[in-house]
């Protein structure tokens, strides 16, 4: 059964939709507290009360956005199962936020902004920097069991990450080319395992 939302959940929930629309019409710097109260239906000073500041709506609509475009998989590294089988997993969740249209047009908008103010983007790769930190943890937990060569486990999820990226986020936000299909997500995914285990999986030898 669902539970009804609380009539200042239901205005924050409103304040968000009303943002992304404005954000996505408007860009950064022409949208304002404002515009998003009259489209969301209320008050400037509830949109306050819920966010003090624009640069902080933004950034929490980002991160949802990065939190719901898909169900997380469990990131908790398994001695038990294949590195492909686990890595595989991770990646096609992380492709299918990168197919959301709704984040991409958002992250287009963050980047344009960030060119008038480069300290602005700072507070917003910090939240989604954190959705990857749990491949960071994934890596750790393989090399400590012996199944990954010694790697920064940082630098190793930054490399897989810009593996998709090259393909399935930065044509999209720069060029504005089309959304990858399902086949061509797939294609990409299994190249970056392709790439990450040939260069970092650690070759078993039998006697």
């Amino acid at each position: 059964m669902t539970v009804p939302l609380r009539l200042t959940d239901r205005k924050r929930e409103s304040i968000v939709l009303a943002a992304i629309a404005e954000f996505r019409d408007s860009g950064f710097e022409v949208t304002s507290m404002d515009r998003i109260a009259a489209r969301a239906e209320v008050s400037k000073r509830t949109v306050y009360n819920h966010f003090p500041s624009k640069e902080e709506l933004f950034a929490e609509i980002l991160q949802r956005l990065w939190v719901n475009a898909t169900d997380q998989p469990d990131a908790s590294y398994k001695p038990e199962v294949g590195l492909r089988e686990q890595l595989r997993e991770m990646l096609k969740a992380k492709m299918k936020t990168l197919s959301n249209s709704n984040f991409i047009d958002l992250a287009r908008v963050a980047i344009g902004a960030t060119i008038h103010s480069p300290d602005r983007a700072q507070t917003w790769v910090n939240r989604l920097n954190q959705r990857e930190e749990s491949f960071t943890v994934w890596v750790r937990g393989a090399q400590q069991d012996g199944r990954l060569n010694e790697v920064e486990p940082g630098f190793a999820a930054h490399q897989i990450h810009a593996l998709l990226k090259a393909f399935a986020f930065w044509p999209q936000v720069t060029l504005n080319e089309p959304l990858l299909t399902a086949e061509k997500q797939a294609s990409v995914v299994e190249s970056a395992l392709d790439l990450f285990l040939c260069c970092y999986e650690v070759r078993r030898t039998s006697n």
